[in-house]
């Protein structure tokens, strides 16, 4: 989800969850390091729980990177060793680090060892030909003898040569029997699954085996969809959110980040999958596109648009922006 999942986003997304945890995009060791962490790490206490997601190798660098992380604030620190793009590649982080399962350890371990908050690994089943479940199980067991009590898995392998990153995303086949049996064979392990969940009826079936799912790009481009989890899976018995509500809430935070000088097209990309699968979805996106890109655009864009979404909807049937979200059941 690198340049994705970014504040604008992980704050909006909060207004649909006030318990789903969140995860940054992947920042990477060199970025916090030479970079501006305060550009690159800052968050609104209204995100948590949030996890810090980083890219890297070097067992000493993720050291510091977590630990910087963890004095800004965030509840975990995730390791990603799932990413196939060709850029993470280059750098000896992401999926490939598969292949050096003692230095995924090493690097759990001196992460652990720095911060005090959970520290977790993200991956795949395997890759290219490495692919066995003996393989997986292998390197899940030197992640869990370093201390780490919570993997993720992306239920496809990576295929590091002759694939594109999107093509990885959909290729390389789901096997969700493989996550399964992780579970069964580290009982102890706490196992997220993660690839191909696009809703909560699916994400249900799923927690009768595993201890939880993780929601991608389904989130980002159907967000509503989490409109619905705090109910099925927190108990939550407040009235869910509507989209609309979804919207008012975020303009105070979209005047407080224009008056600092964030562009509203920063924030709005964010926000254009919110009425999917309702009368006005093609006109809220459009008109956003269109509008939002304007140097001194402001919140009345969005208020034109939401005015658009309402006038069509009424047209057709009011009752989809009236109702609470019910994502995906």
């Amino acid at each position: 989800m690198m340049e994705w999942t970014d504040r604008h986003c992980r704050f909006f997304l909060r207004q649909l969850t006030q318990h789903c945890l969140l995860y940054t995009e992947m920042v990477t060791t060199a970025a916090v390091l030479r970079g501006n962490p305060d550009w690159l790490l800052k968050f609104s206490p209204a995100e948590h729980p949030l996890a810090l997601q980083l890219g890297g190798s070097d067992p000493e660098a993720l050291a510091t990177a977590a630990r910087i992380g963890a004095d800004y604030g965030y509840d975990e620190i995730n390791l990603n060793v799932g990413c196939p793009s060709n850029r993470v590649r280059s750098g000896r982080f992401g999926a490939c680090l598969m292949a050096e399962p003692g230095l995924v350890a090493d690097c759990v371990a001196v992460m652990l060892a720095s911060v005090d908050v959970p520290v977790t690994v993200k991956t795949r089943i395997g890759i290219d030909s490495q692919d066995s479940y003996e393989f997986l199980q292998q390197f899940i067991e030197h992640v869990m003898a370093a201390g780490c009590r919570t993997v993720i898995i992306h239920a496809r392998k990576a295929m590091l040569g002759g694939l594109s990153p999107k093509e990885n995303r959909t290729i390389p086949p789901l096997k969700y029997a493989t996550v399964y049996r992780v579970k069964r064979d580290f009982p102890e392990l706490e196992v997220i699954l993660n690839g191909g969940i696009t809703d909560l009826h699916a994400a249900a079936t799923h927690l009768e085996t595993v201890d939880g799912v993780m929601l991608g790009r389904e989130a980002y481009h159907n967000p509503f969809i989490l409109a619905g989890v705090d109910a099925r899976f927190y108990g939550a018995t407040q009235q869910p959110i509507s989209r609309d509500m979804a919207i008012r809430r975020m303009l105070p935070y979209i005047e407080m980040e224009l008056h600092a000088g964030t562009a509203l097209k920063h924030i709005t990309r964010h926000l254009l999958g919110l009425y999917q699968g309702v009368p006005g979805a093609r006109a809220w996106r459009r008109h956003l596109s269109q509008h939002a890109t304007a140097g001194n655009a402001g919140i009345e864009v969005i208020e034109e648009a939401l005015d658009i979404v309402h006038h069509i909807a009424a047209t057709v049937d009011p009752e989809p922006l009236a109702q609470a979200g019910h994502g995906g059941m």
